[in-house]
């Protein structure tokens, strides 16, 4: 026996997954002789059949894809699976998944020769939440090389079952605002990006707990309570932040959408700047939700920003939320885009909403 086949046993060679071909095809691969059937599940598409070859190995090869990260899993014989010939993961509580990297040209969330940012990891125990918990703060570029200037903040946040990584770890927001910020397109800014459950007792596989209006509303409560008396004060104490209201805002996709609405609409005293991706959680009951929201605010909002793909289950309620919003007289920028529930929808929104934030400072 060779000393490969010593070291391997009678182990079968490592498959090739997934293979990016050079026309943006991409072959997957998953080794299961006993499984009667698998199919792959892409982010954006419709689960798609693999076929089983003599050696019991799995393989479905995709039509050109648009360039972007996708994630996947294969379900065999019902039962979601990542590939186990493949380092790249997205990190999530309840849905874990490979990755896939289609390379373009040019595009925001690629890494380029340009300076970087810093990403720092912070641990704290939350009184509030009464756990230990972790926030991430990216800062520009430039920061450290100006000492005395102060930047303005946006507060990023996740979605449901995300961890606080998730905008970096999935969303590429520290390579998005390097590229952004080295094009001139987008204001240097910090980045501070939070674990979003007021209640982690919401993570439940069988989405349960959204039936549950007291742990729903325990959840959005502890998530604005945190935010605005841990993560905010601490950030404020250790980064050169501008400290106001016109230098704060808030932002997140899905869960992290209605997060930054309740939190942002109903602090406009610490938020000028609001955005909201696919926003999911919102009760259809508005006038509970923001009591007092009129006309009124928009002598306060710079920017209220509300976008959804049109593909998106959460479509429906997100139009209902900006038609509420017009009977109340509040000015907002309505954003519809091709897409379903998924990030690569949400890369594209922080890019568009970024370009706006801090604008003549």
């Amino acid at each position: 026996m060779s000393a490969a086949g010593a070291l391997w046993g009678q182990r079968p060679a490592p498959l090739k997954s997934p293979e990016v071909q050079p026309d943006h095809r991409v072959t997957f691969r998953f080794r299961d002789p006993n499984a009667k059937e698998v199919s792959l599940s892409l982010e954006g598409a419709k689960p798609v059949p693999m076929t089983k070859d003599d050696s019991g190995v799995w393989t479905v090869t995709t039509e050109p894809l648009a360039p972007d990260y996708y994630g996947y899993t294969f379900v065999a014989d019902g039962v979601s699976l990542e590939d186990p010939a493949n380092p790249l993961k997205k990190p999530n509580y309840l849905f874990q998944s490979s990755e896939v990297y289609v390379p373009g040209l040019g595009l925001p969330w690629e890494m380029t020769n340009v300076p970087h940012g810093v990403l720092h990891h912070h641990f704290y125990h939350s009184a509030v939440v009464g756990d230990d918990r972790d926030f991430y703060v990216y800062t520009p570029a430039e920061y450290e090389s100006n000492p005395k200037k102060k930047y303005p903040v946006l507060y990023l946040q996740h979605g449901y079952s995300d961890d606080a990584s998730g905008w970096t770890a999935v969303g590429r927001a520290n390579v998005i605002f390097d590229n952004l910020v080295s094009q001139g397109k987008v204001k240097p800014m910090i980045v501070v990006m939070s674990l979003g459950y007021g209640a982690p007792e919401i993570l439940q596989p069988d989405l349960e707990g959204w039936n549950r209006k007291d742990l729903v509303a325990k959840n959005f409560n502890g998530f604005r309570d945190a935010l605005l008396t841990e993560v905010l004060p601490q950030v404020e104490k250790s980064y050169r932040v501008i400290a106001d209201r016109n230098s704060r805002a808030i932002a997140g996709l899905s869960m992290g959408g209605a997060e930054s609405l309740l939190t942002g609409l109903n602090n406009l005293d610490t938020f000028a700047y609001i955005g909201a991706f696919s926003s999911g959680g919102l009760s259809p009951d508005f006038a509970s939700d923001f009591p007092g929201l009129d006309s009124k605010a928009n002598q306060k909002i710079k920017i209220l920003w509300i976008a959804c793909g049109t593909d998106d289950g959460l479509i429906k309620l997100n139009r209902e939320f900006r038609e509420w919003l017009k009977t109340k007289g509040v000015d907002h920028t309505d954003i519809e885009t091709p897409g379903v529930h998924a990030w690569m929808v949400w890369r594209r929104n922080l890019v568009d909403f970024a370009a706006l934030l801090f604008q003549g400072k």
